[in-house]
């Protein structure tokens, strides 16, 4: 069997979505004659835990670990709240404190790419010796930290073999990266490894298709799409809610705020009493205070259902009662290209998906796509309350599903065996 090396900062105990790409791959690569080899840190600042993931890392999988230095335990001393949300690129534009500020500030000027940075020094030798030892040919690093593939650019000055830089989500057009409050300096040092990082490797993965057109603007090295996508063996089929259930899966943070649908639900609520009766909103992971302050002046209080981070279980569970799943993304030009791990996930529970964000999204196209459910641009009302209504009927009825076509191509499996062929 071929033998390659995956790099990832992400991996179980990890939670959220940036664990779930790679543990897949690693799950289904042996069944396309290729031998996964797995580097990971010793001991991780993760942000979220999840232990039950831990159950899903294949039987006899090798693993690597070498120890790594995270500033964020010292900050975390200042503040374990604001370094917790820094740390997960979650980062408010507004009532900004002094202290938060400040962390933005080291955060984006002092560690370039990213506060991960220090793992690159010890990996660099240890992983080099292996890959001589073992005469291995093929690395995989996948970011973010998109300071990981600074680790295969370093290993691919040193040997001869084949790296590939697989982005999860992009480098310095994500969101988060203009909130970092980056000196003119800085952002030409970000943009530099960016562009180094990119030139250098042999192969690009993107997940959308908005990125991967970005990153042509800066290289010519090929660049190939692979999607996330749901693991093979999940699929709808569970007992729903009896309820009216509308639920979002992960964080809504701020920027994630789509107050016309709030407003849409209140004016549903005054005027049907059936729907006031049965309407439930469910939140599975952390919610920004102002969703939370937009809800409760829409009056939806009485129908929130705060339930904070389950594991990847539980959520997989919920996917499957609810009677709607909620997808939101930021109405930005910037996040067009971000395409949620979860609404994979979400197409395989076979619930409608009820989809805002912003124009042209890549998301809301695949949803189109597939049929699984419908898309809004933020702006929009009395389309949306049509669609709500239309929605709530069928559901009093029994007859609230989705005719999904063409969904098996986002399977784990599929998309590994993409992968594969690459390799």
């Amino acid at each position: 069997m071929k033998r390659v090396v995956i790099i990832t900062y992400y991996w179980p105990p990890a939670g959220g979505p940036g664990v779930q790409r790679w543990l897949k791959f690693v799950k289904y690569l042996p069944e396309f004659g290729i031998d996964p080899i797995v580097f990971v840190p010793e001991n991780p600042h993760y942000p979220i835990l999840d232990n039950s993931l831990l159950d899903e890392v294949p039987e006899g999988v090798e693993i690597h670990r070498q120890p790594i230095f995270e500033p964020y335990r010292f900050a975390a001393i200042l503040s374990r709240k604001k370094t917790k949300r820094i740390s997960s690129g979650i980062i408010r534009t507004g009532n900004q404190s002094t202290l938060e500020k400040v962390m933005l500030w080291v955060r984006g000027n002092f560690f370039i790419p990213d506060a991960r940075k220090y793992w690159v020094k010890s990996s660099v030798p240890y992983l080099s010796e292996l890959i001589t030892k073992e005469n291995l040919k093929t690395i995989i690093t996948t970011g973010p930290p998109h300071s990981v593939h600074l680790i295969g650019q370093q290993l691919k000055q040193k040997h001869q073999l084949k790296w590939i830089a697989d982005f999860r989500d992009p480098w310095t057009s994500i969101g988060y990266h203009k909130k970092l409050r980056l000196t003119p300096s800085s952002q030409k040092k970000h943009k530099a490894l960016e562009r180094s990082v990119l030139n250098g490797a042999d192969l690009l993965l993107t997940t959308s298709d908005t990125t991967r057109k970005e990153f042509q603007a800066i290289t010519k090295k090929p660049i190939e799409l692979i999607t996330n996508g749901f693991d093979s063996n999940y699929t709808g089929g569970a007992d729903l809610d009896d309820t009216f259930t509308i639920s979002h899966i992960g964080s809504l943070l701020t920027g994630r705020n789509p107050e016309n649908l709030w407003k849409v639900l209140s004016e549903i609520v005054r005027e049907n009493e059936t729907f006031r009766k049965d309407l439930q909103l469910e939140f599975l992971g952390v919610v920004s205070e102002d969703v939370m302050d937009s809800l409760h002046e829409n009056g939806l209080a009485p129908y929130i259902h705060l339930k904070g981070y389950v594991s990847h279980e539980q959520a997989l569970h919920r996917q499957r009662e609810a009677q709607v799943l909620l997808l939101v993304e930021i109405d930005s030009e910037d996040t067009k290209g971000i395409v949620p791990g979860k609404l994979f996930e979400y197409m395989a529970a076979r619930r409608p998906i009820l989809a805002l964000g912003p124009e042209d999204w890549d998301a809301g196209t695949i949803i189109l796509e597939t049929n699984t459910g419908d898309v809004f641009r933020y702006q929009e009302y009395s389309r949306l309350k049509n669609v709500l209504l239309e929605w709530f009927a069928a559901y009093r009825q029994g007859k609230l599903n989705v005719g999904s076509k063409d969904i098996e191509k986002y399977s784990r499996r599929a998309l590994t065996q993409q992968l594969a062929e690459y390799l």
